[in-house]
């Protein structure tokens, strides 16, 4: 096993690995901005390194001041987490230059999966469903034109080399299509470099489920059940489950093989996650591939009793997996909340601010919460606004949407406004109690009906 772990990351992820690290003697080393000084993931490593000022591209993205911190620390390895640098290609490949392990999959597999329109036509010759659309890059309007009256309106233009939200567009008639082509191809070369557009029929409403896979250097790839994502806001997931409500034993197993099918067409090693769309006759069609942690992966931990942040490890450092499919087996149900320091009241905006008093909910099985907050600890205004995620277990989903409900009740974060009281009344919402909802669902029928607390 490696001797030292570089966290290229911080917050509660940060966090996450440096525990996982730690429970399997590994020594680790965390690097923080100048507004991160005194993050908790900076105090609990065994090393911490300041990279930079607060702003991202200077600090949390500056390759070169993160693999420097690898070198100058003996570091053998650099754990991405999520977001950041964990999906970029360049900083995979010069960790691979420097022989530092990057706890992920190889460079090339991330730039295959990453060109979203290589990504679709890999997914064809393995024989996953993909969302009807081009099946290359669209050179002119005028073939987005033809194509999208093949495949009918509403459609949604996208970026090859996407990501973020940025070069896309959601496109209901012929009359738009020829701005949205523009502005989207115009945004897309901004911000990636790189203007290929393609286009894809709109499959909504719908489930947004993702399957957890694992590969290692062997060959040898198993998924580990689905999570349904699908409760969003402006498509960001905001609560998610596993296993899905409306995922039956045979569209579970016809989903986990197509998922194994995609990650063995990139000779996948480590953990990743295969994003599916599923309509309402119960087809689904793969919507990209995810090559690293996800946030929401603890309740696949709390379904299938694996850790998934030591498996990364151990896979990384050239141990085969010994677990068979046959071996994976779920059991109970799991929910995840995310809490974001925002304030539903003016539209979700960030509320960063002084955490005085602290309370995390605790006691009981299946439960726990994982944060970089605590007791008098300022959250920076610099970074994405999630501040813990609060997970629980239950062997029934009435158990665990129970057991939500009072985890929720309990944590106290006094100085800061979060989400937590619309996570409150999401999770008792008559429809989520019952499992009916889709990725129209908090947009349409939730939201328009809410009136946050003043």
């Amino acid at each position: 096993m490696f001797s030292k772990v570089l966290i290229a990351n911080r917050g509660e992820i940060a966090v996450r690995v440096i525990r996982a690290c730690r429970e399997l003697g590994i020594q680790t080393v965390a690097v923080y901005s100048e507004a991160d000084k005194n993050a908790l993931h900076a105090e609990m490593a065994d090393e911490a390194i300041c990279i930079g000022p607060a702003k991202a591209s200077d600090s949390y993205l500056n390759v070169q001041q993160i693999l420097s911190a690898a070198i100058v620390t003996k570091a053998e390895a650099i754990h991405p987490g999520f977001g950041f640098l964990s999906e970029n290609s360049r900083f995979a490949a010069m960790c691979e230059e420097c022989n530092i392990t990057f706890i992920g999959p190889k460079s090339e597999t991330i730039d295959a999966m990453g060109n979203k329109i290589n990504a679709r036509q890999l997914m064809i010759k393995a024989d996953v469903p993909v969302i009807p659309g081009s099946q290359g890059a669209l050179a002119t309007v005028n073939e987005a034109l033809t194509l999208a009256e093949e495949i009918g309106y509403p459609v949604m233009l996208k970026a090859a080399a996407g990501g973020g939200g940025k070069g896309i567009r959601k496109v209901l008639s012929q009359d738009e299509l020829p701005q949205h082509f523009k502005s989207a191809q115009q945004e897309a070369k901004a911000a990636f470099g790189n203007d290929a557009m393609y286009l894809e029929k709109i499959v909504y409403p719908a489930r947004h489920i993702e399957v957890q896979i694992l590969g290692d250097n062997y060959g040898n790839i198993i998924h580990l059940g689905e999570r349904d994502c699908s409760l969003q806001r402006n498509n960001q997931k905001v609560l998610e489950e596993a296993p899905s409500v409306v995922i039956s034993e045979q569209k579970r197993a016809e989903l986990g093989a197509a998922a194994v099918r995609a990650a063995k067409a990139v000779n996948y090693r480590n953990a990743g996650t295969i994003e599916f769309l599923m309509d309402e006759s119960g087809s689904f069609y793969f919507m990209e591939m995810n090559t690293r942690i996800q946030v929401e992966h603890p309740i696949t931990e709390m379904i299938t009793g694996i850790d998934l942040v030591k498996k990364q490890l151990e896979i990384a450092v050239g141990e085969e997996i010994t677990l068979k499919q046959n071996d994976i087996k779920i059991s109970g149900h799991a929910i995840e909340c995310r809490i974001n320091a925002e304030n539903p009241a003016f539209n979700f905006a960030p509320a960063p601010g002084t955490i005085h008093n602290l309370f995390l909910p605790s006691g009981g099985l299946g439960l726990r919460v994982e944060s970089g907050m605590y007791s008098g600890y300022t959250i920076p205004p610099y970074y994405d606004s999630m501040i813990a995620k609060v997970i629980v277990h239950g062997q029934t989903r009435f158990e665990a949407l129970m057991k939500m409900q009072r985890a929720l009740g309990e944590l106290v974060t006094d100085g800061v406004t979060t989400n937590s009281e619309f996570q409150m009344d999401l999770i008792s919402h008559p429809n989520v109690i019952a499992g009916d909802y889709d990725t129209a669902f908090l947009q349409t029928v939730f939201l328009p009906d809410w009136t946050p607390e003043a």
